[in-house]
């Protein structure tokens, strides 16, 4: 198995995943007592993952690596590829090996592929709706704490880009900052000053965006415009840096906002509300 990704610890992430489910440092925690008592320690499984609905896949290196963790010797063949769409009943993979590793690593295998191919397949979902290979689908930074490159990550496997990490690669000036610099230009020459590479402001006013421009900002993030309003924010900033639309947009309103001439949309719900994918794990004795 193969799989990296900037800033994710694979091992670190199962190890303590594993961890919370065992209740390792806990008094009685550290093994699976139903397991135990009840599969022999030598019983052996196959298994076969698979989709209960059509959904984008995401996170099968993750939940291969859960049960290698516990059974190093299980044989294991991955049957899609990640970002793949499948249809309903379609095997994801196939496992075989020690029967209590299997089951003691089941639900931390099967949340992450159920939680991240739930964000694929949304973000897939408002690909399609919003119809319009000008503009880039964008994340946010609403994530669930310590899933964050993982769900950025499905976010890819769905066909969406990512927006910044975090609050360390790229400067975004929003409404607070303004508050307390004064205004968005005041606020915008501060981070130049600082030597901030790329600064992105929120407007929402047409009013603030020659001021944001006039001081360096690199991006608009056009915040709570209607499409007439985005589009005259558009024909204003005519192409002397990126815009973004952001706020309101869901699969009702992305079509529309898209189509105002931004070069982004971003939306929070991608990775803040997206349902988790039905995907099962069947199991037979050897």
């Amino acid at each position: 198995m193969s799989f990296t990704l900037p800033g994710f610890d694979m091992g670190r992430f199962v190890r303590e995943t594993l961890a919370e489910d065992l209740g390792k440092g806990l008094p009685g925690g550290g093994h699976d007592v139903t397991s135990e008592s009840v599969i022999p320690a030598d019983a052996r499984f196959s298994g076969v993952m698979d989709s209960r609905d059509a959904i984008r896949v995401a996170g099968l290196p993750v939940a291969e690596a859960f049960f290698c963790a516990l059974d190093p010797d299980m044989e294991i063949e991955l049957l899609v590829a990640e970002g793949d769409a499948v249809a309903p009943g379609t095997d994801l993979m196939r496992l075989t090996g020690n029967a209590r590793a299997m089951l003691t690593a089941e639900r931390a295998a099967l949340n992450t592929v159920q939680h991240l191919s739930g964000i694929a397949t949304l973000v897939a979902e408002y690909v399609r709706t919003m119809d319009n290979s000008d503009c880039t689908l964008l994340d946010t930074r609403k994530t669930i704490p310590g899933l964050r490159h993982l769900e950025k990550y499905a976010v890819r496997m769905g066909g969406g880009s990512n927006h910044r990490m975090g609050l360390w690669d790229a400067a975004m000036i929003k409404d607070n900052h303004v508050l307390v610099a004064g205004s968005v230009g005041e606020a915008v020459r501060r981070a130049v000053t600082a030597g901030v590479a790329e600064i992105i402001c929120e407007v929402d006013r047409i009013d603030q965006i020659e001021p944001a421009l006039a001081a360096g900002a690199t991006r608009l993030l056009l915040d709570n415009m209607e499409p007439d309003t985005l589009r005259e924010a558009v024909a204003l900033v005519a192409g002397r840096v990126p815009t973004e639309a952001s706020g309101g947009i869901n699969l009702q309103t992305i079509k529309a906002k898209a189509a105002t001439g931004v070069d982004y949309v971003s939306v929070g719900r991608l990775t803040q509300s997206a349902p988790a994918a039905d995907i099962g794990l069947d199991f037979t004795p050897l």
